[in-house]
């Protein structure tokens, strides 16, 4: 099912490790909606930096969110995140052009190897914050380093 041009249902709820896991990772019709407030955004993204988005995380049921170590309260749960990267383009230049584009976000989260961004069904945060992860877990600071 196409959620926008370029971003299907398939590859926003794809995870590998749910296939190995078993774990169900279905979304129900209000996650999907907002899968599609996601996809339109990451059509931003990819209008902005002209090349294709890929997708790394989208969706997670609260079962696959467990399993990956994610945060208790983190919107991939409800379909308002994605984890993505550019081909071709750092991880940080990817952040730096979408904080610069004045693109809406809830959170812009630059983690080293990708990009977190987030939505929220409230007033948008924009929040623009580096994530750190160290052996006494993950560390986040304003802005991106």
């Amino acid at each position: 099912m196409n959620l926008s041009e370029h971003f299907t249902l398939e590859e926003l709820v794809a995870s590998q490790l749910a296939a190995r896991q078993r774990i169900d990772n279905r979304p129900t019709t209000v996650v999907i909606e907002n899968l599609r407030r996601v996809a339109a955004v990451l059509e931003q993204i990819r209008d902005l930096v002209g090349k294709p988005v890929m997708v790394s995380s989208g969706y997670r049921s609260m079962a696959l969110n467990k399993a990956v170590g994610g945060a208790p309260v983190s919107a991939h749960l409800d379909g308002l995140a994605a984890d993505i990267s550019v081909p071709g383009m750092t991880a940080r230049a990817l952040a730096v052009a979408i904080r610069d584009s004045g693109i809406v976000l809830d959170q812009l989260i630059y983690e080293g190897t990708w990009v977190h961004v987030g939505l929220t069904s409230g007033k948008p945060r924009r929040q623009v914050l580096t994530a750190r992860f160290g052996p006494g877990g993950t560390t986040y600071s304003q802005g991106i380093a």
